[in-house]
């Protein structure tokens, strides 16, 4: 791969015919920092995050006041609506990734949004994971590290996804008062438990269970808003008589009790973290430049991480200026989001609808928002190169190119998306094709546009 096609492809979501290649590629990808809209045109006419929280209050509020018989009604209305609002920004998401003139920042939302994954698997979380990654992800992936963390963990896909909503301290004011005639929520670790696993240090990073279970208890109080006035003006609140009283050691530190201010210490402690610089470190450098990243890249990113207080844009910049990255060998395999958007831009799509969309995504087998865990999608080959996954993909190809027939000419497209990038046998097998539908289908299809 050339150094253009690695930052169109490697850096960015694919190049676009229409647009000129960029002459000074580390130049093109930084600048990109200036110019960035965290709120695109497709997403400017959806309801943000307060809208469509009020919507999901008014529906639990609906279920309370509701006779037995009249609730399942009222809550299969609510997934209606989550679902249209679900469909709506899957649109927004693709079309922002096709219109953009920013693809590497738009790349890192992509990123940030799984390393930070909730799933619509969840009912609950359906009409709400637009608005997580519009207003918990879009506005911080050029801030802090620690700002991103805090808006993921207050944002209620979170709380809902990974049951901390219903998280109450046994010795909380509410845990006390919980009648012997009906079973306390109790105490939930979920969230605390992926934030030190999965959003921060890592597995094997020298927390134990205790420290998990005191985190949750410093964690209890952190949950929706009510039935108060100003629900409509706020997505968190914290609850004291939720919270468990008393100091917590986590880590081998002791944090006094404060209420909110205490699991926000912790926050604070684990997201500055030496284990959190490493662990993100090895996600980014998996994500650019290869399934198993070099050692050094990984500990100068983790360094640049500590000594910029978890700054993301200069670990991008110290990302973009390693030499690791621009290696020519093309050594990341494209997920079926990545393929899927790369070719729709490939072929000029400025748009594509919704529901088109969302039925593209579940046929290659990375439905949007929807992984099989809080772990997120898999940033490796042996996740989406299986031969089956490859079947999908040709087949798609041959949808793809036979939409747009011979509007479109393999041969002079190629050297235009994959520029400086694509193979004797690759320009061999387009110019044999036995027409402009198949040759576009091979383009698509070929080891040079699978990988980036």
């Amino acid at each position: 791969m050339s150094a253009t096609a690695i930052a169109l492809n490697r850096f960015g979501l694919g190049a676009k015919p229409d647009e000129a290649a960029p002459s000074k590629p580390e130049h093109w990808l930084l600048s990109q920092f200036d110019v960035y809209e965290p709120l695109p045109a497709p997403w400017q006419l959806l309801p943000r995050t307060t809208a469509l929280l009020d919507t999901w209050l008014m529906q639990q509020r609906a279920v309370r006041q509701a006779p037995q018989g009249e609730r399942s009604g009222i809550r299969e209305a609510y997934l209606r609506q989550g679902r249209e609002a679900y469909v709506a920004a899957v649109g927004a998401r693709t079309n922002s990734a096709l219109q953009s003139g920013t693809p590497f920042v738009e790349r890192l939302v992509h990123f940030w949004s799984n390393h930070f994954a909730v799933s619509t698997d969840k009912l609950l979380v359906v009409g709400l994971a637009g608005g997580f990654e519009a207003d918990a992800i879009r506005p911080h992936v050029l801030g802090r590290f620690e700002d991103l963390l805090l808006a993921v963990v207050r944002h209620p896909a979170m709380l809902l996804y990974l049951d901390q909503a219903q998280s109450i301290g046994p010795r909380s004011l509410a845990g006390s008062r919980s009648s012997g005639r009906q079973r306390p929520r109790g105490l939930n670790e979920n969230l605390a438990r992926e934030i030190l696993e999965l959003h921060t240090l890592g597995v094997r990073s020298g927390y134990t269970q205790e420290d998990v279970t005191e985190f949750a208890r410093a964690l209890t109080g952190w949950t929706l808003p009510g039935d108060e006035a100003d629900a409509a003006s706020t997505t968190f609140r914290f609850v004291p008589a939720l919270h468990e009283p008393g100091d917590r050691v986590v880590l081998g530190r002791t944090y006094a009790s404060g209420g909110e201010a205490q699991a926000q210490s912790i926050l604070h402690d684990v997201a500055t973290s030496p284990a959190t610089a490493l662990h993100i470190a090895r996600k980014l450098a998996r994500h650019f430049v290869a399934d198993e990243p070099p050692a050094a890249l990984l500990q100068r990113l983790a360094d640049t991480f500590m000594r910029t207080g978890g700054d993301l844009p200069s670990l991008y910049r110290e990302l973009v200026a390693a030499p690791q990255a621009w290696m020519p060998a093309s050594a990341k395999f494209k997920s079926p989001w990545d393929w899927a958007i790369s070719s729709q831009r490939a072929l000029g799509r400025q748009a594509l609808p919704a529901a088109q969309a969302i039925s593209l995504m579940n046929q290659l087998g990375q439905p949007v928002w929807r992984p099989g865990s809080p772990a997120g999608y898999d940033d490796t080959a042996a996740t989406w190169a299986a031969p089956d996954a490859l079947l999908r993909r040709v087949e798609m190809a041959q949808r793809m190119a036979t939409q747009v027939g011979d509007a479109v000419d393999a041969r002079s497209l190629a050297p235009r998306v994959l520029p400086g990038a694509v193979s004797d046998a690759t320009i061999s097998a387009v110019a044999r094709a036995d027409s402009g539908s198949t040759a576009l289908a091979l383009l698509l299809v070929s080891p040079e546009f699978l990988r980036r």
